[in-house]
């Protein structure tokens, strides 16, 4: 191969990048693999777990396929997502190919009972903020973490206070870039302006729960990323929950899951689906033989990245097969209709004040009745490659 000759062609189009946000130009996976069930502390409370053997197998088929983007958290599998991805990726002597995301807020040390007094070591404030984020930085191996999110804000720490301590951490090179999850879109706004006002470091990423079977973010959270996106911060968008809890899958894998009796996650509610989901997952199978594909769970997650640019879905999952067919996502198209069939499958009510002036991106009836406009378009989603 020429020196200055064009890259090989990628495994799969997980090996395909894309920047992660206007403000963060680490170049990421299209699909992040998420780490909830990485790990073996998880089983006894209803959530899925894998051993070490069967998580480095989903690591490095993740890897191995092109992926650099792992999204884990301080508390996941009470610390053993992180212990694992941090043994796996010094085993594979790989850190510095990937892109970690942790977060911190949750209790990091249950079910530690040596913790009497768990008080200090929950919430944003800065002692839970300095022993959550050590913590991580030995569970990974590792001297930096990538990126670091505010895993939702405690409805008491002030933003002054949480902005500043990560600001610090940042100046001190243990992380690279600041995310916050769940979390109202107010408050986001206003951390990200006081981190420009006061010369700290912003928010880069939103992480949000979004499935064709819960838009809720399409009230303000999205409109949120969109607008940044056009400011100095800007802002990226991961999303948990796209599968909707595994509640996304055909009348013959639920029946199948019956028979066998593996059924499905029950932390959350009841395995089996509902009418509705049953109502939306019909839909799914049209659309999937409208494009030919083979899963209807990658025409659900290719919808969720039609939605706006910079948009990152996060996929977990115990099965290399189940992360092979997530992959499919990447080379579908929809067209304009078919993300409208999807969206009135069932019907969205966006709520005051957007039933009255309307969407991001539009203009207010009431302007519209006075004089005619040019709309300047969003920025468009990226649309999947050929190779």
């Amino acid at each position: 191969m020429s020196l200055f000759g064009a890259a090989p062609l990628p495994p799969t189009k997980l090996g395909r990048y894309r920047q992660f946000a206007p403000r963060a130009a680490i170049h990421v996976s299209p699909l992040c693999l998420g780490a909830m069930n990485i790990g073996d502390k998880w089983h006894a409370i209803g959530m899925g777990d894998m051993n070490k053997e069967s998580s480095f197998k989903l690591l490095d088929a993740y890897f191995d396929a092109g992926g650099n983007f792992i999204d884990t958290a301080s508390n996941y599998q009470s610390g053993s997502s992180e212990e694992f991805i941090g043994e796996w990726a010094e085993a594979r002597g790989i850190r510095d190919q990937l892109i970690i995301a942790t977060k911190y807020t949750n209790m990091f040390k249950a079910p530690n009972e040596e913790v009497k007094q768990k008080v200090n070591f929950v919430g944003n404030n800065l002692k839970n903020l300095r022993l959550s984020v050590e913590s991580s930085l030995k569970r990974l191996r590792t001297d930096y973490i990538d990126i670091l999110y505010v895993h939702y804000w405690d409805l008491h720490t002030s933003i002054d206070e949480f902005m500043d301590g990560l600001h610090n951490l940042v100046t001190a090179g243990k992380v690279l870039y600041l995310g916050i999850s769940d979390t109202p879109a107010w408050l986001v706004t206003k951390a990200n302006a006081y981190a420009r006002s006061h010369g700290k470091t912003p928010f880069v990423v939103y992480q949000a729960m979004y499935s064709v079977l819960q838009r809720d973010i399409e009230r303000d959270v999205l409109p949120m990323c969109q607008h940044e996106e056009c400011a100095s911060s800007g802002m990226a968008l991961t999303m948990w929950g796209v599968l909707a809890s595994g509640h996304i899958r055909t009348d013959e894998e639920e029946e199948r899951r019956r028979q066998t009796g593996e059924k499905g996650r029950t932390v959350m509610g009841p395995w089996e689906r509902t009418p509705d989901e049953k109502k939306m997952c019909d839909a799914l199978v049209v659309v999937a033989k409208q494009v030919g594909a083979k899963n209807i769970t990658a025409v659900a997650i290719a919808y969720t990245m039609h939605k706006a640019p910079y948009v990152f879905p996060i996929v977990g999952g115990r099965k290399v097969e189940h992360l092979m067919d997530n992959v499919e996502a990447l080379g579908i198209s929809l067209t304009r209709e078919q993300i409208s069939y999807l969206d009135g499958i069932l019907p969205f009510d966006k709520g005051f004040p957007n039933t009255l002036i309307g969407e991001y991106g539009t203009y207010p009836w009431l302007l519209a009745s006075n004089a005619n406009f040019d709309i300047q378009p969003l920025l468009p989603p990226i649309t999947p490659s050929v190779n």
